[in-house]
C-alpha cells in the first residue's frame, strides 16, 4: 500500500501479485477495497493495482476537481509512477466510464478493456426514473437498518435477500465498499454529477483495436442490460456477456462468476499479444 502525490491529489493504491498488469477501477462511492475478491483470484496470474478514486477513502486528503477526465488522468499518473507502458483495465459502473475515457485518451497504454455493469453515456447512470428516485429516498430516510436494506436492494438480485440476514449482509458489503451502508457521503453526489456530464458515446468506435469485454447483470436496475448491449455495439468487436440472477453488485455478490470471465478474457488477450 502506498500514496502517490500527483498534482492536486494524493492517490492511495495497493499493488499485489505477479504477471501482466491489471488496473481495477471502482464505481460511485466505493473504495478500491471493493475489488478484494477479484484481486484474490487475479493475483495468481497477474499483477493487480487497486486504488481509491480521488476524493474518497484514503485519496480524500486534499480537495480536487471531480470529473471523469480527471479520474482517468489519475489512472495514467499511477501507471507512469509504476513505469507501466500498458495495462489491462477493468472498470465497474463509473469505473467502466473512467476506463473508456482513459482508452480514448491513451489507447496505446491499454491491453484490454473489461467493462462491468456500466454505460456508454454517463447520464444514463443518473437518470431520474421513478425506481431510482424511490430507492434513493429509501437510502436516505428511515432507520439505519432500513437504509442498509434499501442499499442492498440496489446491489443484489431479489433471491439473495430472501430469508437473508440483512444486517450481516450489510456488514459484509460495507467492509468492502468502505462505509456503513446507512451513510451517504457527499462525494457520491459529486461523482454522480461528474458521470451525468460525461458522454463519449460517439467516439467509442475509436476503440476497435482494443480487445473489449462488456458484462451486464440481468436484474441490474442501475446499469440496465440494454445499456451494456448498446456499449458493446458501439465498440467494434466487443464481446457481450449477461450474468443471469445477478444485479449491480456483481463484483462482490458474484465474484466467482466475474472472475471466470476476467481470467479467461485477460489470458486470451495476453496470448493474442504474444502471437
Amino acid at each position: 500500500m502506498a500514496i502517490l502525490q500527483t498534482g492536486p491529489v494524493d492517490l492511495y493504491y495497493e499493488l499485489s501479485g505477479k504477471g501482466p498488469p491489471v488496473i481495477l477501477i471502482q464505481g460511485v462511492g466505493v473504495l478500491g477495497e471493493g475489488w478484494r475478491r477479484e484481486v484474490a483470484e487475479l493475483d495468481k496470474n497477474f499483477q493487480t493495482l487497486i486504488f481509491d478514486n480521488r476524493g474518497i477513502g484514503q485519496s480524500a486528503r486534499r480537495a480536487a476537481e471531480i470529473t471523469i477526465e480527471a479520474m482517468a488522468e489519475d489512472v495514467l499518473a499511477l501507471m507512469d509512477s509504476l513505469q507501466w507502458d500498458s495495462a489491462h483495465l477493468v472498470g465497474h459502473s463509473m469505473g467502466g466510464v473512467i476506463a473508456q475515457q482513459f482508452a480514448l485518451t491513451a489507447p496505446t497504454r491499454v491491453r484490454s478493456l473489461s467493462l462491468l455493469c456500466t454505460f456508454a453515456r454517463g447520464k444514463d447512470a443518473a437518470r431520474p426514473t421513478p425506481w431510482v428516485i424511490w430507492m434513493s429516498l429509501r437510502t436516505r430516510l428511515g432507520t439505519r437498518r432500513m437504509k442498509r436494506r434499501a442499499f442492498l436492494e440496489m446491489l443484489l438480485p431479489k433471491h439473495s435477500l430472501r430469508n437473508a440476514d440483512v444486517q450481516a449482509l450489510a456488514a459484509e458489503f460495507g467492509a468492502l465498499i468502505g462505509r456503513d451502508l446507512a451513510t451517504q457521503p457527499p462525494i457520491l453526489m459529486k461523482q454522480l454529477k461528474a458521470l451525468a456530464r460525461h458522454d463519449t458515446s460517439t467516439r467509442l468506435h475509436e476503440l476497435k483495436r482494443i480487445p473489449t469485454l462488456v458484462v451486464s447483470a440481468q436484474e441490474d436496475k442501475i446499469a440496465l442490460p440494454k445499456y451494456g448491449r448498446q456499449l458493446a455495439e458501439k465498440i467494434p468487436g466487443a464481446r457481450f456477456e449477461l450474468l443471469e440472477a445477478a444485479s449491480h453488485g456483481v463484483i462482490i455478490d458474484q465474484a466467482s462468476r466475474v472472475n471466470q470471465f476476467l481470467v479467461q478474457f485477460l489470458s486470451d488477450a495476453e496470448r493474442r499479444r504474444s502471437n
